[in-house]
């Protein structure tokens, strides 16, 4: 009896050291997630600027805004694939979006993929199949080169192909910097160089909505510069902004940001 009691007092004393199990997600209860791989951890509040702060992509603007609104209010929605210029918005959009339709309704939730969790897409999905909530699930920055090649196959047999069917509440969005994505003639690539094309192709070919960002012109730049300045009071030197875009090597939103950055700095202000 001295004995078993002994092990018991064991027993209960390695129970309290041993870590908490983690507490299933809610999944109605924030704005936002993060996949991690293995569990989602909370976002309580979601980092998007207001539509009416990203400049020069209205048309873009107008249709992910739509597309998420359609998955929100429970109607059939496209998976979105935002390709092309760096710095042009992508990701900011896509935030901003979501955040401009949960300002109507909290039916809309953001589920951004960590990077390297896209093999674990099937116990996301199997977790959110249940939900009654709506989620279109982030993946940004997607690569389609040679060492990115596990991860967009998995992703093009999560979008169709796949033997376990996805949910009509869970839609996803993917961003890529890679412009040729959806360009089909390159008669004169090497052969790995096709197979890679062919495959970037057969996975851009499974989205419904794809929105092409291109760099910006000098006229756009300087709008958006504008944009982030006006407000503020604060005028700037075209010269002195198109020397910076050139230091950075594009004129985009986000070169434009940096420089009212430095204007709203000079003057003690904050944007």
């Amino acid at each position: 009896m001295e004995k078993e009691g002994e092990l018991a007092r064991i027993a209960a004393a390695l129970e309290r050291l041993a870590p908490a199990s983690p507490a299933p997600t809610d999944w109605r209860a924030h704005p936002a997630y993060l996949w991690e791989g293995a569990r989602a951890r909370a976002v309580p509040v979601l980092d998007a600027l207001p539509l009416a702060a990203l400049h020069g992509i209205e048309p873009q603007k107008h249709a992910l805004r739509g597309n998420c609104a359609r998955l929100a209010n429970g109607a059939a929605a496209h998976d979105a694939l935002l390709w092309g210029a760096r710095g042009m918005g992508k990701s900011a959009l896509v935030r901003a979006a979501v955040a401009d339709v949960q300002r109507e309704t909290d039916a809309l939730a953001l589920v951004q993929l960590a990077p390297g969790t896209l093999p674990t897409f099937p116990a996301l999905i199997a977790e959110l199949a249940g939900q009654s909530r709506v989620f279109l699930l982030f993946i940004d920055d997607l690569g389609f080169d040679a060492e990115a090649r596990a991860e967009m196959l998995a992703l093009r047999s999560l979008l169709d192909g796949g033997i376990v069917p996805r949910p009509p509440h869970v839609r996803v969005v993917v961003t890529a910097n890679r412009r040729a994505i959806v360009t089909r003639e390159d008669p004169g690539a090497a052969l790995h160089e096709r197979d890679e094309r062919d495959d970037a192709l057969a996975l851009a070919d499974r989205f419904g909505l794809t929105l092409g960002f291109h760099p910006a012109d000098k006229d756009t730049y300087l709008a958006i510069l504008a944009s982030y300045l006006a407000p503020l009071g604060l005028a700037f030197d075209v010269e002195e902004a198109m020397a910076f875009a050139i230091q950075r090597g594009n004129r985009s939103g986000r070169t434009a940001l940096q420089f009212a950055t430095e204007i709203a700095g000079r003057a003690g202000l904050r944007l």
